[in-house]
C-alpha cells in the first residue's frame, strides 16, 4: 500500500512539472501577442491589424481553429468511429464527435463571412 502511495504521488508531481513546462512555452506567445507598440489599437478594424496586435492574435486564433483544429479533429473522429465499427463498438459518441467540431467549424466560417461582409457599414 505505502509503495502505491509513493507511486501515485510521483505521479502528481510529473504531471505538474509536465504542466509548468507547457505554460512556460506558451509565455513568450502570450508576451507578443500582448505587444501594442507604441500606437493606441483605437479606431482599427481586426481585419488590418497584424498578429502583433491582441486583436490580430484572436482573429488568427479564431481563423486556426475554424479552418484547421476543428476539420483535422473532425477527421480523426470519423477515423475513431470507423475503426471502432469494425471492433463492433458503438460509433455514436465518435459521430456526435465529429459533427459538432464540424459545426464549430463552420459557425466560425459564417462568423468570419458575417464580420468581412459588414465592415464597409459598421
Amino acid at each position: 500500500m505505502k509503495s502505491f502511495n509513493l507511486q501515485r504521488r510521483n505521479q502528481r508531481i510529473l504531471a505538474t512539472c509536465l504542466l509548468v513546462f507547457v505554460i512556460i512555452q506558451f509565455i513568450p506567445l502570450i508576451a507578443a501577442a500582448q505587444s501594442l507598440g507604441g500606437a493606441p489599437a483605437t479606431g482599427k478594424a481586426v481585419q488590418g491589424q497584424t498578429a502583433a496586435q491582441p486583436e490580430g492574435a484572436f482573429l488568427n486564433l479564431v481563423n486556426w481553429v475554424g479552418n484547421v483544429i476543428a476539420p483535422v479533429g473532425a477527421v480523426l473522429c470519423v477515423v475513431m468511429a470507423v475503426v471502432n465499427y469494425t471492433h463492433g463498438r458503438g460509433v455514436a459518441r465518435w459521430a456526435v464527435a465529429a459533427g459538432g467540431l464540424l459545426l464549430v467549424s463552420g459557425l466560425t466560417r459564417l462568423i468570419e463571412f458575417w464580420i468581412a461582409q459588414g465592415t464597409a457599414g459598421v
